[in-house]
């Protein structure tokens, strides 16, 4: 039997057993929507903007070991979606999104609605194709989901001119992909692994880092088993939050600009450090220079060898799937004679303690303003750390990731390299679809909730009961506090002025609106909110604007040169 590209298009996606396609339609696309149309296999989710439908797609695949799935149409459709594609590229998230494109006849020609998007894509994505032959589209689509999930993972795009999904020819899907440009490591090397075992067991001031690869690999029961066996100090990225349980008592919080002053005076001044699914990003060791001021050595483990030695020479380097390299590690470590300096870890534990008394995150808890740390704080115990969280890009994300004690991988949802405003309302929407039974927060902002306000009507459409927690302090949080330390108080255009009623818009959109302007009152909101199960509701709180996130390392300065409280 022939099938049309279009139908062939849906065959592929039914093959991967994909669920979820998040899209909005247009010209170049519409054989392939009526083909969506005529089945039921795969459920097709309506955005309101393209970007809303790719950083949707990212949330599905961020919550889920899954990959996501967008569809877009050709020119702006795809334009419109680049800020998605570059978000989960930065974040190394499995994405396939599918693009129409003008005829192949048109193509170069200006056509309405064309633009390159292989030559726009290409630098944002781990990979992209342009498909010119009808029978190439199975292949092309089952390496595209082989591409973005394997590997360090990150988005494909597949470019499918009109003309070729309305032509026809047999359909074959491929059971496996061979590519010979592309086969990704996955196991460590043995000897490398050796190696970075004796180390770690030389070391007196010992320190692990993890990142984000924790969570896309899966490896988070891993590492939380090697960290117990060893009893060193352990810190995560923001991406890799939840890859090591918060709560445990050998956690020292996150590290970075906004990280704990133990985490970072330990990764100061430890003397061999190991840094797991994690790449030594601005934001997490600040200035190079100052970081190696003081010697260390450094054990580095990372699917990506590109990643290794990037922005800091290491001394271990071991690539390989993180999973299989921690299970090697844990392995060595059982069968190994050898055994840490209990002594000297002790010795290593009294002084980060010592860091920890300075009790870094503190907030006055007295104030008769609403502190925005307190509702984090508030919504960590009402839902009893269970929920998955979304956040937006700011103040309100710093809050979130410092104060929501995160246990679980897969449960903290942002955007980290790219800092993408706008993702917190489509992320909640992706990981609703994908856990259609668990509780879902949103901590936003009112300017971030704005760039993508617009799906309040896609959650209304597909009743998605989201919670939306907006720290609401009349500023663009972040740029403010940048401009009151670095800028002489100068809040050029970071005010605004120009709010809309967010309880009146929330119910414009048909859903439920609470607005909450006393602490007395965020507690009480927060429960009546999280009892609505089957209703999305907009929680404004009115914060205090003066607040910062603290510590700070300022741009440019090292890791132990914070501004605390």
């Amino acid at each position: 039997m022939q099938l049309t590209g279009a139908e062939i298009v849906i065959r592929c996606l039914q093959e991967e057993g994909v669920e979820h396609v998040f899209g909005y339609p247009g010209g170049a696309v519409l054989f392939i929507y009526d083909e969506l149309f005529k089945q039921s296999k795969v459920k097709h989710i309506l955005v309101r903007h393209e970007q809303g439908a790719v950083h949707a797609a990212d949330g599905y695949a961020r919550s889920t070991d899954k990959v996501g799935v967008a569809l877009v149409t050709s020119g702006p459709g795809l334009t419109n979606a680049v800020t998605g594609i570059a978000t989960a590229y930065m974040d190394s998230v499995p994405v396939v999104i599918i693009s129409g494109q003008v005829p192949t006849h048109a193509i170069g020609q200006d056509a309405f609605q064309e633009c390159d998007t292989v030559g726009i894509t290409r630098p944002c994505v781990k990979h992209n194709f342009l498909v010119k032959d009808v029978r190439d589209i199975a292949p092309t689509i089952k390496k595209a989901f082989y591409i973005a999930g394997t590997g360090r993972p990150g988005p494909v795009v597949v470019d499918i001119p009109k003309d070729i999904t309305a032509e026809k020819t047999e359909f074959s899907y491929p059971d496996k992909v061979v590519m010979r440009s592309y086969n990704p490591v996955v196991k460590g090397h043995a000897g490398q692994i050796k190696k970075a075992m004796q180390m770690l067991m030389s070391a007196k001031r010992p320190m692990i880092y993890a990142g984000g690869g924790v969570i896309l690999g899966d490896a988070s029961a891993e590492l939380t088993k090697l960290v117990k066996l060893l009893g060193f100090p352990c810190t995560n990225t923001l991406m890799g939050l939840g890859g090591y349980p918060a709560t445990d008592a050998q956690f020292v919080g996150m590290l970075g600009m906004h990280g704990t002053y133990e985490a970072n005076m330990a990764m100061q001044h430890c003397d061999v450090l190991i840094a797991i699914g994690a790449r030594f990003d601005d934001r997490v060791i600040g200035n190079p220079d100052h970081f190696f001021e003081q010697p260390r050595k450094i054990i580095h483990v990372d699917i990506d060898p590109s990643s290794i030695s990037k922005r800091v020479r290491v001394d271990i380097p071991v690539v390989g799937n993180v999973r299989d390299v921690l299970q090697e590690m844990i392995r060595q470590l059982q069968a190994a004679k050898d055994k840490p300096d209990q002594a000297a870890l002790k010795a290593w534990w009294e002084q980060i303690k010592a860091w920890r008394g300075r009790d870094c995150l503190k907030y006055d808890r007295a104030s008769k303003i609403i502190k925005p740390q307190f509702v984090i704080e508030k919504l960590y115990e009402i839902t009893k750390g269970e929920a998955f969280v979304t956040s937006d890009v700011g103040q309100h994300q710093m809050w979130a990731a410092q104060f929501y004690k995160f246990d679980k991988p897969r449960r903290w949802i942002n955007s980290g390299g790219l800092g993408t405003m706008g993702v917190g309302l489509p992320y909640a929407m992706g990981v609703q679809l994908a856990h259609p039974k668990s509780t879902v927060a949103c901590v936003t902002g009112e300017a971030s909730i704005q760039m993508c306000i617009q799906e309040l009507s896609t959650c209304k459409q597909y009743r998605l009961p989201i919670k939306i927690v907006n720290l609401n302090n009349r500023y663009m949080g972040m740029v403010r506090q940048w401009q009151q330390f670095f800028h002489g108080n100068r809040y050029a255009e970071s005010y605004m002025d120009a709010l809309p009623d967010f309880v009146k818009l929330a119910e414009a959109y048909g859903h439920v609106g609470i607005q909450v302007e006393k602490p007395a009152d965020v507690e009480p909101a927060l429960k009546e909110a999280f009892a609505r199960k089957k209703d999305l509701v907009f929680l404004n709180f009115i914060t205090d604007q003066t607040e910062n996130v603290f510590p700070m390392v300022p741009g440019g300065k090292g890791l132990s040169e914070m501004i605390l409280v």
